[in-house]
């Protein structure tokens, strides 16, 4: 497993199940958060803020599927699914979540040991890929903003290199973002009517 010791949370109504599974990430260095309820489990997440979960597809008052879905709206962790079952129609559910991985009960040690590292991993790949997704859309909003603002200036009689370094200029000298001095610009000639919405 990882060298880095996790806070992992195992969610399973059959207690052989959860001892099982805490028997083996205990004598791999992890801590482990227990509960054997889908409401159980969603307050443990919630407070205790694990790395990773374990969630049996299978459990009273929330299913899995439930608990991973409230788990990723407060706090996006990797999730593995741990199912007895083949149910097609659980399965379909599950491929509509971000989870990471599925494990078959009863989770045998290096399935567990590598399903969590391949869990681990992909949802640090994704996170990031979803960070330069965010970085490149913020690049092209500031690309449209900074052309719209050159288009202002170059109404007032400015060449369109002199409007970008009349922008780059002011935002060095204030500081701040070219994104932004170009907003101003466009925000004063919204305001005068020049140029509408």
């Amino acid at each position: 497993m990882s060298e880095k010791s996790l806070r992992v949370l195992i969610a399973d109504d059959e207690s052989i199940i959860r001892m099982g599974l805490r028997t083996i990430l205990t004598e791999l260095g992890h801590t482990v958060l227990s509960a054997a309820d889908g409401i159980e489990a969603v307050t443990l997440a919630q407070r205790e803020d694990p790395d990773i979960a374990l969630l049996d597809i299978r459990m009273p008052f929330r299913d899995g599927l439930e608990v991973a879905a409230e788990i990723l709206k407060h706090r996006p962790i990797p999730i593995i699914i741990l199912t007895a079952y083949n149910e097609s129609a659980l399965l379909e559910r599950a491929a509509e979540l971000p989870v990471q991985g599925y494990l078959v009960k009863p989770v045998k040690r290096d399935d567990l040991i590598a399903t969590m590292r391949v869990a681990i991993a992909t949802f640090n790949q994704q996170r990031q890929l979803a960070q330069k997704v965010d970085e490149l859309e913020e690049k092209l909003t500031a690309r449209k903003l900074i052309e719209r603002a050159k288009g202002v200036l170059m109404k007032h009689g400015m060449g369109e290199e002199e409007a970008y370094h009349h922008i780059q200029m002011t935002a060095r000298s204030r500081r701040t973002t070219m994104s932004k001095i170009a907003q101003e610009i466009i925000d004063r000639a919204l305001k005068s009517g020049e140029l509408r919405h």
